[in-house]
């Protein structure tokens, strides 16, 4: 039996950095698909004429998500789950594999967050950050490769922070693990090049999402507070990144400025948020770090 709703071409491996890449007919997973950039980057795809497998552990959200897809392209599918579990994403894999006949594009766009003082940090909060963060987009990658391998002009796109190029404070767990992400990202560029598998980083700066509302400890300090790109700019920067063959994206000019900032003025962006630290803690307003009652 035909695999459900995969495209009908056999596909074919393009060369390897030749001209633009085609997103029409391939096949993708992306995580962290019921809210902010997974969601609007997997209708971005979808809307191009990806065949999507979209995945997050919300179902109704997975649900709204497929109803909302463009009639006239190809059914957006949905699996629910939770990302951190090993048997979910060998059941993903297998589902894209059923369902899509192979995988061509995974997006890692699935993340959770907390802000507190080391102090005040707990091993739990830590784990549970590197394990939705790190870890869980390591895995579903090396899952993936072998239908990469076999996949047209396959790519994988994680979706980071540019907190990776410089840590702020009461971010700790959040910037080991998208520090960790970037390494990742970097080591198996070089590796997978000669196998024709592309990597994207997007590092993005504060972005429309839902990720302030759902820490796992503490709040948004007053001095962590930039103006959001748009949840669906940032996809359709991800989604022309991914055309284009980036090698890395720094969607906007706050994010290329902070990036220049780690690069050539560290001690200007410790200096800042030094100053906002004090400020917090003068006026009472410093985040504890501890899970939400």
């Amino acid at each position: 039996m035909p695999p459900e709703h995969a495209p009908s071409h056999t596909p074919v491996r393009s060369p390897r950095g030749h001209g633009r890449r085609q997103l029409a007919g391939l096949r993708a997973i992306v995580t962290g698909a019921s809210s902010g950039v997974g969601r609007a980057t997997a209708l971005e795809l979808h809307r191009r004429g990806v065949h999507v497998l979209a995945t997050a552990r919300r179902a109704e959200r997975l649900t709204a998500l497929s109803e909302s897809a463009d009639a006239g392209g190809p059914p957006l599918l949905h699996e629910a789950g939770d990302i951190t579990g090993d048997g979910f994403r060998r059941r993903l894999v297998a589902a894209a594999v059923e369902r899509l006949g192979g995988v061509d594009l995974v997006v890692a766009a699935a993340g959770s967050g907390a802000i507190g003082s080391f102090r005040d940090g707990s091993p739990e909060t830590l784990a549970r950050i590197l394990d939705v963060d790190l870890i869980a987009p390591i895995e579903l990658s090396r899952l993936c490769l072998p239908e990469l391998l076999r996949g047209r002009d396959p790519c994988i796109a994680f979706v980071g922070s540019i907190l990776a190029y410089h840590p702020l404070p009461l971010h700790a767990d959040y910037c080991a693990a998208k520090s960790g992400l970037r390494a990742y990202a970097g080591a198996i560029r070089l590796e997978l090049a000669d196998d024709g598998v592309d990597v994207l980083l997007a590092s993005l700066g504060p972005t429309v999402s839902e990720f302030w509302d759902s820490l796992l400890a503490g709040s948004r300090p007053s001095w962590s507070r930039g103006t959001p790109l748009p949840s669906e700019r940032a996809a359709a920067l991800i989604v022309r990144a991914l055309e284009e063959r980036r090698a890395e994206l720094l969607p906007d000019w706050r994010a290329r400025g902070f990036a220049w900032a780690a690069r050539f003025a560290p001690g200007l962006i410790d200096a800042v948020t030094s100053r906002g630290l004090r400020r917090d803690r003068d006026s009472g307003h410093a985040s504890s770090g501890k899970p939400p009652s």
